[in-house]
Parts: C-alpha cells; sequence; structure tokens
C-alpha cells in the first residue's frame, strides 16, 4: 500500500512535490497502488518511485520522468506518456491499452506480459526493450526504434511497424498477422518461427535476418531486401516477391507454391528441395542458384 505520507504530498500538486523530493532526495516514495485516475502529473518527477499495482487510468503523464520507477501491474489504460521518461522502468504485466507513448523513451525498460492493445508507440524509443509475451494487438509503432528489443512470443497482429526499426531484434515465435512493416529495417532480425500470415512487408529490409520456419502465408514482400537471409523450411506459398531481393537466401526446403517471383533476383541461392510448384519466375535472375531436388512451376523434380 502507498505511504500516506508521500501520497498527500503528491496531492499538494506537481511543483510542492518536486520540491520535496528535491530536499528528500535519498527516499524512495511509495505509491503502490496508490489512486491516481485522471490526475494531471504532467512533467512530474517519478524517477526511481514505487507505484506497483497503481491506478493510473487516463492519467496525464506527458513529460514525466519515470526513469527506474516500478509500475509492474500498474493500470496505464488510456494514459498519456508522450515523451515520458521511462527509461529502464519496470512495466511488467502493466495494463496500457490504448495509452498514448508516443516518442516517449522505453530504452532497456521491462514490458514482459504488458497489455499494449491498441497503444500509440508512434517514433518511441525501445531500443533493447523486454517485451517477452507483450500484447502489441493493433498498436501504432510507425517509426519506433526497436533495435536489439526483445519480442520473442509477442503479439504484434495488425499491428503498425511502417518504417520502423527493428535491426537484430529477437521476434522468435512471434505473431506478426497482417502486421504492417512496409519498409521496416529488419536487419539481421530473428524472426524463426514467427506467424507473417498476410504481413504487408513492401520495400522492407530484412538482410541476413533468420526466418526459418516462419509462416509467410500470402504475405507481400514486393521489393524488399532479402539477400542473405534465412528461409529455410518457411512457408511462403502464394507470397508476393515480385521483384525482392533474394541473392544469396537460403531457401532449402521452403514452400513456395504458387508465389509471385517476377522479376526478382536469385542469383546465388539455395532452392534445394524446395517446392516451387505454380510459382511464377517470370524474368527472375537464376543464375548460380541451386535447384537440386526442387519441385519445379511445372510439377517436375529437378535434377
Amino acid at each position: 500500500m502507498a505511504n500516506l505520507e508521500h501520497l498527500a504530498r503528491l496531492k499538494q500538486g506537481a511543483v510542492r512535490w518536486l520540491e520535496w523530493r528535491i530536499k528528500n532526495l535519498p527516499m524512495q516514495p511509495d505509491l503502490s497502488e496508490a489512486n491516481l485516475r485522471e490526475t494531471n502529473l504532467r512533467g512530474a518527477n517519478f524517477k526511481g518511485v514505487n507505484l506497483r499495482g497503481a491506478d493510473l487510468y487516463k492519467t496525464k503523464l506527458i513529460a514525466a520522468n519515470l526513469q527506474s520507477a516500478n509500475l509492474s501491474s500498474a493500470n496505464l489504460q488510456a494514459a498519456e506518456l508522450i515523451e515520458a521518461n521511462l527509461i529502464a522502468a519496470n512495466l511488467s504485466l502493466a495494463i496500457l491499452i490504448e495509452a498514448n507513448l508516443s516518442a516517449a523513451d522505453l530504452s532497456e525498460a521491462n514490458l514482459i506480459g504488458a497489455d499494449l492493445r491498441g497503444a500509440s508507440l508512434k517514433g518511441a524509443d525501445l531500443i533493447k526493450t523486454n517485451l517477452i509475451g507483450t500484447d502489441l494487438r493493433g498498436a501504432n509503432l510507425r517509426e519506433a526504434d526497436l533495435c536489439d528489443a526483445n519480442l520473442r512470443r509477442s503479439n504484434l497482429s495488425e499491428a503498425n511497424l511502417i518504417a520502423a526499426n527493428l535491426s537484430q531484434a529477437n521476434l522468435s515465435e512471434a505473431n506478426l498477422n497482417e502486421a504492417e512493416l512496409i519498409e521496416a529495417h529488419l536487419y539481421q532480425a530473428i524472426l524463426y518461427k514467427a506467424n507473417l500470415l498476410e504481413a504487408h512487408g513492401s520495400k522492407a529490409y530484412l538482410v541476413g535476418a533468420n526466418l526459418s520456419q516462419a509462416e509467410m502465408n500470402k504475405i507481400d514482400l514486393r521489393w524488399a531486401n532479402l539477400c542473405k537471409a534465412n528461409l529455410e523450411a518457411a512457408n511462403l506459398s502464394q507470397a508476393n516477391l515480385r521483384g525482392a531481393n533474394l541473392k544469396a537466401t537460403k531457401l532449402q526446403g521452403a514452400n513456395l507454391q504458387g508465389a509471385n517471383l517476377r522479376g526478382a533476383d536469385l542469383r546465388g541461392a539455395d532452392l534445394q528441395g524446395a517446392n516451387l510448384k505454380g510459382a511464377n519466375l517470370e524474368d527472375v535472375n537464376i543464375s548460380k542458384v541451386n535447384f537440386q531436388g526442387a519441385i519445379m512451376p511445372d510439377g517436375s523434380i529437378h535434377r
């Protein structure tokens, strides 16, 4: 439970709270489970504060300092956290449904199991953030920086990741069903066994990415750069790969039935044992491609 003295200090206003904090710097205020619903705490200093389980529904925390704060299991639904400092904050199991975290700094924060459905994280800093098992369905992550973020088993279905930076992020077993990945940067990202069913990734940068065993049925990867990517045993049936760069790509055992590869660059790609039945290979550059044991578009097996 919250320390009643600390809670009373906060209710005197953000300015008085700041003055009190400056005079009591070594103290770590305890506001756990406090009821702060719909309170205006714009610019308040909550650095290192214990807000575990606090009710911050629709609270205004614009430009607030929440660095290293404990917000685990807190209710931040529809809260305004625009440009807030949440560096290294603990938000595990927090409720952030439809919260506004645009341009917020969440680098190295812990969001394991948090609920961010419909939240806005446009332009947010999520470098090295722990998002394992996080629910981000329908979230807006446009132009967000998720470099080195851990998104294993996270749910990003229908999320907006247009022009987002996911370089070297771990998205293994993540759900990206119908996600918007147009022009997203996924250099060396790990998407092992990820669900990318009907995702939109035209012009995405996937150089060196690991997409082995990924579910990519009907994915749109027109003009995407998949040079040296690992797509072993991936399901790319009916995928649109028109004009894609697939140079030196590993596609052993991949399912490319009915895929559109028109104008794609497959130079040096390994398609050993792949299934290309019904695929469109018109104007494809197949120089030095390994088709050994592959099922060709006409159904014949390449020897």
